[in-house]
């Protein structure tokens, strides 16, 4: 009626303004560029400042440096009062995730962050009467993703004053309270008396006043009353929001790594210097790999956290080395991220590690429980799977069950989004942040938005500017002291997360109402395009992953024989883990970053591969010896195998095994293929050649008219080079569905409805959703070659202006199909995939992932059901039923989708955002169909994928410890995942899993001696009985992981 909230918003925002007394505006800066472009480079010289920017003066660039300097005389008679500089250059785009940043220097050292969402800055009272030299590093930024553009900014304000505490303190306090006013039920008797309080708070003051003191004086009168008012209303509420201060970094996304060295000095000055000025304020930074760039960088700011830790008001925590992707890494990526993470938390700040924080991570896999629970860690914490396109969730506390049973205790924040509400109130559905604002609505919001209040009435929010740094301001602080007075509100308190969860977990483990146990992944129903983008990024993760597993054993292989694991190279091994483990960041890994970032990862990548291949030669160099026609085959797995060996060069002669058996060999195509038998687990064998003319016995294959045969297959194919028939000789079986192709390359119109590297939409799989083409214009079919071992033919297709070729290779030996593919990809907004329509009835599909296997459904009965239309798979997919299998194996690739008896790989994407030339080029992967009798166990799914994952390698020269085992396994159905040199002492650990779902009694042994064994955890740390014995003897349950420390001799 009176427009009471209208008058007080207007007066609350003209009163922002008198907060500041006595301004000395700064009217310019000498300027000038800087050009080196370097990590915390120093100042530049007086000298060097020859240029002058003046208030109202753009300045512009892209990823561009720009010094001001300017020097203040500070009254004296300032001395007592809070002095403040406020600075506005330019514009920070949301979550700081584009345009402007700074740092400012005072005196030569770094003081703070500047940015739009950070413009005041505090100095201490030991200035006044002083010279101050005020230098600023100014940073333009990046567009934020699309095609790189120069941003434009303006010198809009710059000047010193003194805070007016009590103006400052009424504007915070009547602020909180009108934006409490506007979210409260207008029945509510909590927001009648603060809406009277409030304009009468206001009515006192004297806006007409000519005397300035008489102004300031009614506001000071204004604010004791309101205060007043405030501290005599009871706060009633029994809900708690524990604050926590954050600010979440992406390692690299819509900037590179080097722009977040940067970021973390700016946001993390930032953190310090509030943290002077408020003595409640505690702050959370997950992230070891930001701790050591800082600590690389600035050394100064990371001592001054360290004390902040030691305080305890500056928590390090989280777990992982970085906030990984937890789809794409492999298990043992996983377990490496908390080992190093957890070890540098340890070493560094004497910190234990309790929970895992993830917020912002693309889906969790089933494997992470028990890797947790396994590492010490019993909670895990994200906001990321409010993002569910279908479904909700229907907890946000509960125990998530992992693959092998082990539970911990799972956490969703629900603070919503503000920059949402207004989505909220038409749809009814919010995304959750961890970059939270503090504000009544996301107070009241996060209780709201939380479904298990009968259990837990204590919430954690995590609040600051985040994704590209920046974190908490002073309104924020401010505001949280306020919100945490007034009454109709949850209490608003500051906290530590380890603390939160430790009382949480406590509470929820001794309590009687029933808390909800999730058993199994959780699938994140959005970002199923981060599965594929970037081909290139996930090919070479996955074979630095394998590289460094074999590079790790054959190390091991090299100490072992020379009973000297102190020459072990542990901390070259450790720079290259951290390449990799760091390109696993969830910006980096999922293909969603700007194309810098990749250009950065790939020399990274070749960083990593070099370490390893300087650590292999070397210790293979002291495995053999180099003989003339010798040579030596490691098989890296934990089974017998037999497999063929690929030799650069046409090698015309006679192979012989150790023994001097005949080896079958060929020579096709340039190369040489030579096939061993029974290569022991984990070792050497030796082969030798002698030249000659090599007698050919009988061609195991037929050729015919579009078609051919093979010792396990007849297989046709149509004009278009699909295949339309395999039949199983020896499963007397047709492979492909009546009427059905396979190998059938799609093209998919790819226009999801959200930014493109992140989706790919259900309405891609459906009949209509008619852009869906058949790369079908064959353009030659050609026989590379015909021999004992392997019959190659070439098939290659032009699409537009891609290219495809592709070698079907079929063995003698082994019942794989490869398909041995190059794309030259040229497409934009497209999705290549493979098709295959099998002979299989079926309702779920197994795929691999980390430490074992998931089983998905491949209809869409529900929602539920639905949402997993794409999904992740790591070496293979099976689709089974009781006699009958085909898998689908890959050397590089993760997306799948399964949709009743057809079985797709997703290839390569062309999205055009945040990278527009996203996946352009040579893409180089093989794919293999494996039809088998029985389910995927039974049809060797596992060690078939293993093998096209690992081919054997030819060494020059001959083993000295040939024959023998590292390690030996008695079940099948167990795997080795690593052998290393233990972290901390002079043993060799032994990690191995079960991935069948079966318990088991498991004997390891080794043909080198085992003196002593004790199992531990995953940080190494010991937790089984001490035994002297040669043989490792453990039952194992289904998927678990169980690692060893063992003392081992030749």
């Amino acid at each position: 009626m009176f427009w009471t909230i209208e008058k007080l918003n207007r007066r609350i925002e003209e009163l922002y303004k008198y907060r500041y007394r006595e301004k000395i505006l700064i009217p310019f800066f000498l300027c000038c560029s800087d050009d080196l472009n370097e990590i915390n480079p120093p100042i530049a010289a007086k000298e060097e400042f020859t240029g002058i920017l003046k208030l109202g003066d753009s300045w512009e660039g892209r990823d561009k440096y720009l010094w001001l300097y300017a020097e203040v005389e500070i009254p004296q008679y300032w001395q007592g009062k809070k002095i403040v500089g406020v600075f506005d250059f330019g514009k920070t785009g949301p979550g700081t995730n584009s345009g402007f940043e700074s740092l400012i220097y005072v005196n030569g050292k770094p003081h703070q962050g500047v940015d739009s969402n950070h413009k005041e800055v505090f100095f201490s009272n030991e200035i006044a009467g002083k010279k101050l030299e005020l230098v600023f590093r100014l940073w333009s930024g990046l567009e934020g993703g699309g095609e790189p553009k120069k941003l434009r900014h303006t010198i809009q304000s710059a000047f010193l004053s003194w805070m007016d505490e009590n103006v400052d303190e009424l504007y915070f306090t009547s602020r909180a309270l009108l934006d409490t006013i506007k979210i409260l039920e207008e029945s509510r008797t909590e927001r009648i008396d603060l809406l009277k309080a409030l304009d009468k708070a206001f009515q006192m003051i004297d806006w007409s006043s000519y005397d300035v003191d008489g102004l300031y004086k009614s506001i000071k009168e204004a604010n004791e009353y309101l205060q007043t008012e405030i501290e005599g209303k009871k706060k009633a509420s029994d809900i708690t929001i524990t604050c926590i201060g954050h600010t979440h970094i992406d390692v690299a996304w819509l900037w590179r790594l080097k722009h977040t060295r940067e970021k973390c000095a700016r946001s993390f000055s930032t953190v310090l210097r509030l943290m002077e000025q408020y003595s409640e304020y505690l702050f959370l930074q997950s992230q070891p790999q930001l701790y050591e760039y800082i600590k690389e960088d600035y050394p100064e700011i990371y001592e001054k956290i360290k004390e902040r830790v030691k305080e305890g008001r500056w928590e390090a925590g989280g777990a992982m080395w970085l906030e990984s992707d937890t789809n794409i890494p492999s298990g043992e990526s996983l377990v490496r991220q908390i080992l190093m993470g957890t070890n540098f938390f340890k070493e560094e700040f004497g910190v234990n590690c309790s929970y895992l924080w993830l917020p912002d991570v693309f889906g969790y896999s089933w494997a992470l429980p028990q890797i947790l629970k396994k590492s010490g860690i019993d909670v895990f914490v994200t906001t990321k799977i409010s993002w569910n396109q279908y479904n909700r969730i229907p907890h946000d506390t509960f125990y998530w069950r992992g693959i092998d049973g082990s539970e911990v205790l799972a956490h969703f924040v629900t603070t919503p989004n503000i920059n949402w509400v207004d989505d909220f109130n038409k749809t009814g559905v919010i995304h959750h942040t961890y970059n939270g604002v503090i504000h009544p609505s996301t107070v009241q919001g996060i209780w709201n938005q939380y479904q298990d209040k009968d259990i837990n009435r204590n919430l954690i929010f995590s609040y600051g500017y985040g994704d590209g740094g920046g974190g908490v301001n002073r309104q924020m602080l401010e505001t949280r002291r306020c919100l945490d007075k007034i009454p109709g509100l949850p209490k608003v308190k500051t906290g530590r997360a380890d603390e939160y969860f430790r009382s949480l977990k406590e509470r929820l483990d001794n309590t009687d109402s029933y808390v909800h146990t999730w058993d199994g992944e959780l699938y994140l129903e959005f970002h199923r395009g981060t599965y594929t983008t970037q081909g290139l990024v996930k090919k070479m993760n996955r074979k630095l992953e394998l590289f460094y597993r074999d590079t790790e054993v054959i190390s091991i292989f090299s100490n072992v024989i020379d009973n000297n694991l102190k020459d072990y190279p542990q901390k070259k091994l450790l720079d290259g883990w951290k390449i990799i483990l760091r390109n696993q960041f969830h910006d980096i890994i999922t293909g969603t970053s700007i194309r810098e970032v990749y250009e950065d990862a790939i020399n990274e990548y070749k960083e990593a591969n070099k370490i390893a291949e300087e650590i292999k030669n070397e210790s293979i160099e002291n495995i053999i010896e180099q003989k003339n026609n010798k040579y030596s085959v490691f098989n890296n797995s934990n089974w017998y195998r037999s497999d063929l060996v690929r030799i650069q060069g046409e090698r015309h002669g006679v192979w012989l095994d150790e023994k001097g058996s005949k080896l079958v060999s060929q020579v096709i195509n340039g190369e040489t293929v030579v096939y061993i038998e029974n290569i022991q687990p984990m070792s050497f064998t030796n082969i030798e050649f002698y030249e000659g003319k090599k007698v050919i016995s009988n061609i195991p294959f037929k050729l015919y008219k579009n078609g051919i045969k093979t010792p396990f297959y007849e297989i046709e194919w149509n004009d278009k080079g699909q295949i339309t028939r395999i039949y199983d000789i020896t499963l007397d079986k047709e492979v492909i569905a009546d009427g059905g192709k396979a190998n059938v390359l799609q093209i998919i119109d790819d226009r999801p409805i959200t930014p493109d590297a992140w989706e790919v939409e259900s309405y891609y799989y459906t009949k209509a959703h008619n852009r869906v083409e058949e790369v079908d214009e064959l353009v030659s079919v050609d026989i590379v070659g015909i021999g004992e071992l392997e019959a190659r033919i070439t098939f290659n297709w032009k699409y537009k202006k891609t290219i495809i070729k592709q070698e079907m290779i079929l063995y003698s030996k082994n019942k794989r199909i490869d398909f041995k593919t190059v794309v030259d990809w040229k497409e934009h907004q497209k999705l290549l995939k493979s098709s295959f329509e099998v002979n299989v009835r079926s309702t779920h599909a197994t795929y691999d992932i980390q430490f074992g296997n998931i089983k998905r459904p491949i209809h869409w009965n529900t929602s539920w059901d639905l949402a997993k239309f794409e999904v992740v798979g790591h070496q293979w997919a099976d689709l089974s039923e009781r006699n009958f299998g085909v898998s689908l194996l890959n050397d590089c690739k993760y997306g799948y989708d399964i949709k009743d008896n057809r079985i797709r790989l997703s290839l390569v994407r062309g999205p055009i955002y945040p990278d527009p030339k996203a996946d352009e080029g040579i893409h180089e992967f093989t794919y293999s169909l494996l039809p088998h009798k029985g389910d995927w166990y039974e049809g060797n799914t596992v060690q078939n994928a293993w093998n096209l994952n690992n081919p054997l390698f030819l060494y020059k020269g001959q083993a000295k410890d040939s024959q023998k085992s590292l390690f030996k396994i008695s079940s099948k159905n167990v795997f080795i995942d690593a052998v290393k040199k233990a972290e901390k002492e002079d043993l060799v650990a032994l990690r191995i899993h079960e991935f069948a779902g079966s318990s088991e009694k498991v004997k390891i042994t080794s043909d080198f001696k085992i003196v002593s064994w004790q199992e531990c955890n995953l940080l190494e740390e010991r937790v089984g009985e001490f035994r002297n014995t040669d043989v490792i003897e453990v039952g194992i349950k289904p998927y678990e992981i169980k690692t060893f420390l063992i003392d081992l001799k030749k």
